[in-house]
């Protein structure tokens, strides 16, 4: 069974932005689309293992900061090189202004 947690409130993040979220000793990001939309990917690089949170979002994309790799963040798909392997992704659901995701 699946636990939801409570990632942020759903006003912690800005429109096209991410923020890292830490539990259970893992690292995930959390992404808030232009059409007030929440998801949750795996916070770390697949191919550096750099914090996602600290690169650039825009379009769908999350952008690594070390190496420039792209993940398309709403599916968790690597986007060409150097990243070659998928970010995992999570469930995500807005309940009473917090943001939460189911982690398992």
């Amino acid at each position: 069974m699946s636990d939801w947690v409570e990632a942020c409130a759903a006003g912690d993040i800005d429109e096209e932005d991410v923020m890292r979220f830490d539990h259970g000793g893992r690292t995930f990001a959390i992404y808030r689309s232009p059409d007030d939309e929440y998801f949750a990917t795996d916070g770390l690089c697949s191919h550096e293992k750099v914090h996602l949170a600290d690169g650039l979002v825009m379009d769908d994309i999350i952008e690594c900061p070390k190496h420039n790799g792209r993940f398309n963040y709403k599916t968790g798909a690597a986007k060409g090189a150097p990243v070659c392997v998928n970010l995992k992704t999570y469930p995500v659901k807005v309940d009473a202004g917090k943001v939460l995701v189911q982690i398992g």
